[in-house]
């Protein structure tokens, strides 16, 4: 059996709903662990106003086209939505999907969306310190839903603030998504053991992931070397190239 699990995020911008759902009932084909989508409401590259989708809505839809992936936003903004909201609509979409979504969240970042759909941006310690108080209001409400998730539910935490972000991971999340080579990646994935260690959590109940792009696609066995067990392939529309995702398949199905 493979060490590792495999994923990929379909940017919901610069493309349509039905390039998306055909990518996402593909990926689902070829028999990746997870597909993921992004939750901003502008593109975050190229043409500033291109055509982007909202995150949930397009969950739905995926939760009723595949079958065996899991299911999530990489990684879902805490500040867009009501905490015990939130917990709600992933309750429901977890149903749809017959228990196959991932809650993944994180602090924010992106100013325009903030912006332009009028949230308060305010600074990375606010945003951080919102996430904190939202963390257990979403575990307590999902514990207090009826009828309660089919699945497990885990929670994905996503960012490598050393001091908040891998704190918070540490105390609530399943799963953590980094980013970077693998070196980059390997320094926020010891924190999170320190913080581990710090707060009394088995780390190894905490699933490793990072997103692989480009140049590091020939990297696969470093990312596995220094503790990655999650990867994630992300691609861009506005036609999806599953090339680099088969790629990742045959290195998992390889091991």
């Amino acid at each position: 059996m493979a060490r590792f699990r495999v994923g990929v995020q379909l940017h919901p911008q610069a493309t349509t709903v039905q390039e998306m759902r055909a990518a996402w009932k593909a990926a689902d084909a070829l028999g990746v662990d997870s597909i993921w989508t992004w939750d901003h409401f502008y593109p975050l590259y190229g043409e500033p106003d291109a055509a982007h989708f909202e995150a949930w809505t397009l969950l739905s839809a995926m939760a009723v086209d595949t079958e065996r992936a899991r299911l999530g936003l990489l990684v879902g903004c805490n500040s867009y939505r009501n905490p015990d909201l939130l917990a709600d609509m992933a309750r429901t979409v977890d149903h749809i999907s017959g228990g196959r979504l991932v809650l993944g969240i994180g602090a924010g970042w992106f100013e325009r969306d903030f912006d332009e759909y009028g949230y308060e941006f305010g600074t990375a310690p606010d945003r951080l310190r919102s996430l904190g108080e939202a963390l257990p209001r979403i575990r307590s409400r999902l514990g207090r839903l009826n009828p309660a998730p089919v699945g497990e539910l885990p929670i994905m935490i996503g960012g490598t603030g050393p001091k908040v972000t891998l704190r918070l991971t540490a105390e609530y999340a399943s799963i953590w998504h980094g980013f970077g080579a693998p070196e980059e990646w390997a320094k926020s994935n010891a924190i999170l053991d320190e913080w581990c260690e710090k707060l009394g959590r088995d780390p190894s109940e905490i699933e490793r992931s990072v997103t692989v792009r480009g140049d590091n696609f020939q990297r696969l066995d470093d990312y596995v070397a220094v503790g990655a067990t999650f990867l994630v392939a992300g691609l861009d529309g506005p036609a999806f190239d599953l090339t680099d995702l088969k790629k990742l398949v045959a290195f998992r199905d390889a091991q």
